[in-house]
């Protein structure tokens, strides 16, 4: 897997910018590509470890994605196709993002979900995500991050299921998974 995210990173991606072309360009309203423009976004928390703290903790597919803001290729991720119940987690920090019940099918490529783990109608305080703006692409979309660690989670889409016609579009490698006790 790290092999094949090092040989998509060196491809030319046309007239698109450098750190563009680190993730995944995929054309579309899918989790294509990486970066972000923080412009308008809120104050955010530190991240809690330098970069070569993180380098020693993740795997180089993780520090890709949470890290650099990358994108595993579509329809790679170990949780497309998981569908036991419980709750998944951010990869970095452990905080609580999304829970099984919101997962759903999107065909995206990626784990897909209605809401975050927390959301109360379309308020998103209690979560564990922030939203920023991203137009390393061009055209701006929505990226996720972890509000505890700002970790590069994936994207938000006004595509989704009712009622909140949201799909998060999220890297598995981002994630952990914890089941739910029964």
């Amino acid at each position: 897997m790290a092999r094949l995210l090092r040989a998509l990173s060196r491809l030319p991606w046309g007239a698109a910018p450098p750190r563009s072309a680190r993730g995944w360009a995929g054309g579309g309203g899918l989790c294509a590509g990486a970066g972000r423009g923080d412009a308008g976004s809120p104050a955010k928390p530190e991240p809690t470890l330098a970069k070569s703290d993180w380098r020693k903790k993740l795997t180089p597919e993780q520090f890709y994605v949470t890290r650099e803001q990358g994108t595993e290729p579509p329809f790679s991720g170990i949780y497309l196709n998981h569908k036991e119940p419980g709750m998944y987690h951010c990869v970095c920090c452990d905080s609580p993002l999304f829970s099984s019940e919101k997962k759903y099918w999107s065909g995206s490529g990626w784990p897909s979900f209605s809401e975050a783990h927390g959301t109360a109608g379309s308020d998103e305080s209690n979560t564990g995500i922030l939203r920023r703006l991203d137009t390393s692409l061009g055209p701006a979309r929505t990226e996720v991050v972890c509000k505890q660690c700002e970790a590069h989670l994936g994207h938000v889409f006004p595509d989704g299921p009712g009622p909140s016609g949201q799909r998060f579009c999220i890297n598995s490698v981002a994630l952990t998974f914890k089941p739910s006790k029964e």
